[in-house]
């Protein structure tokens, strides 16, 4: 059974920074592509960063160029630095592993809400 913890979330003001952090359980942490996904009340869950085992990225259009998605294997971690934070950011953040036809986990969420 795997486990995936967030932390880092919290309240910022617009253009301000946040760094999210999703620490794993299990084995093999490395071979998974990892995710972080947000869903803003009353809307749907949607893919903000993707990073898979060889370290391609894949960013929301909303996000590119503000938020960087990174991996430390040795850690079990990936993180979410986030720059230029927007009000249109407020959501709670998810972390994903994929395992692929196999299935996958989800972290339990962390809150962000950009406001002044």
């Amino acid at each position: 059974q795997v486990q995936l913890v967030e932390s880092g979330g919290g309240l910022v003001q617009p253009g301000g920074s946040l760094r999210l952090s999703c620490a794993a359980s299990g084995r093999f942490f490395s071979i998974y592509a990892m995710g972080w996904y947000r869903q803003a009340p009353g809307k749907q869950r949607e893919l903000v960063a993707r990073i898979t085992k060889g370290g391609s990225k894949d960013y929301a259009d909303s996000v590119k160029g503000r938020f960087t998605i990174s991996r430390d294997n040795a850690k079990n971690t990936v993180y979410l630095q986030m720059n230029s934070l927007k009000p249109e950011d407020t959501a709670v953040y998810y972390c994903r592993q994929d395992w692929g036809s196999m299935g996958d986990y989800w972290g339990q969420g962390t809150q962000v809400t950009v406001s002044s």
